[in-house]
């Protein structure tokens, strides 16, 4: 891959470097990403293997249980606060960003909408987007 995709936090604190392609881009209206983005929904690109994730900088861990009963930890700025990355104790070769954390934010092309069953009316969504009412099969 020639243009990693990169980013980090608001106060330059965390970068990252991810020499891969993204394998998912998707808006989650779940409750915890509600929470997280404070708004009605997050946007996450999801790449298939830590091992092409340069991570410099270290981030606050927060975790979560899942729907699935399984734990996501979120990995944020202590200084800043920004939410910067999420990781799935389940699925621990996957490495999740937030599409406003990327340096360039116009390459996130969101692809669906999961857990829309969680969505509100107010939070205007792509109509063209596939919609799930939580997580497409795998």
């Amino acid at each position: 891959m020639n243009n990693p995709y990169s980013g980090g936090c608001a106060c330059g604190a965390i970068r990252y470097d991810i020499s891969d392609e993204p394998i998912f881009m998707n808006d989650c209206q779940c409750r915890d990403c509600q929470r997280m983005s404070g708004t009605g929904h997050g946007s996450y690109l999801t790449f298939p293997s830590r091992a092409a994730v340069k991570l410099n900088g270290m981030a606050t861990n927060f975790n979560m249980v899942g729907d699935s009963g399984n734990t996501k930890t979120s990995g944020f700025c202590p200084e800043c606060g920004s939410p910067v990355y999420m990781t799935f104790a389940a699925m621990p070769e996957l490495f999740t960003v937030h599409a406003a954390s990327l340096d360039d934010p116009s390459r996130y092309k969101p692809q669906a909408v999961t857990y829309g069953a969680r969505g509100y009316t107010w939070d205007h969504l792509d109509p063209s987007l596939p919609k799930f009412e939580k997580m497409p099969p795998a």
